[in-house]
């Protein structure tokens, strides 16, 4: 059981519009089975070589939403941080993920609303200079009163 004093994210007072901060993970194939496992996706585009070259893609690729969710690992735990509860979120996703590419979340505020304690954010994925994911996310954050 974690102590409040313990708490070492942003509070809504701290934050400010342009404030970003970024998560990389090169994504693995021990990735794409478990998150399969956990979401129950097994769709045989993630899955099956033999499928997948046959798709357009020509191989498997990862998740779209295992991607998605290093967004999650930004606003979770670097910016705002731990506390933060999210009130939405839009996704494009623009390209594919393989196996062995490094995935960088990003999220950048861009608005902030005071009464709500809400923070607006542009999201994205990239790999390399092109980016896979693109979208925008509002969190609620917490605040010091």
């Amino acid at each position: 059981m974690s102590d409040a004093s313990e708490f070492t994210g942003y509070y809504f007072e701290d934050l400010s519009v342009g404030q970003s901060a970024v998560f990389a993970k090169t994504v693995t194939e021990a990735d794409i089975l478990l998150f399969s496992g956990v979401s129950g996706d097994t769709n045989p585009v993630h899955l099956n070589q033999d499928y997948a070259a046959q798709t357009m893609f020509k191989g498997r690729i990862a998740h779209g939403m295992l991607s998605a969710s290093f967004i999650s690992t930004v606003f979770g735990t670097k910016l705002p941080g731990p506390g933060c509860i999210y009130v939405a979120q839009n996704l494009k996703f623009k390209a594919p993920v393989k196996i062995g590419d490094t995935v960088v979340a990003r999220a950048e505020i861009t608005a902030l609303n005071a009464e709500k304690k809400f923070a607006s954010f542009k999201t994205t994925c990239s790999v390399g200079e092109k980016i896979v994911i693109d979208g925008d996310a509002t969190l609620m954050v917490p605040s010091r009163g």
